[in-house]
């Protein structure tokens, strides 16, 4: 690489899903996180989530500990 184009945000999983929760918008969460709304859901279909099933909680506890056990990147950080 020659470090053209853009940095990658490589924001957490985590991070993206309790923003999600706590706004309840994919536009409030995106502005909160510094990215765009397709970045976020672009996070979501790399995990396998659905936005319905983040923002409403269901399921989103034992996804997460599946991708900290299994050491996802984007659970990690």
């Amino acid at each position: 690489m020659n470090g053209l184009g853009r940095k990658r945000l490589n924001i957490p999983l985590i991070n993206v899903c309790e923003s999600l929760q706590t706004h309840g918008s994919v536009v409030a969460a995106a502005n909160e996180l510094n990215c765009s709304e397709g970045y976020i859901f672009g996070v979501l279909k790399a995990n396998g989530l659905k936005l319905k099933d983040v923002i409403s909680g269901k399921g989103l506890a034992t996804k997460e500990n599946t991708l900290l056990n299994r050491g996802d990147r984007w659970a990690k950080q």
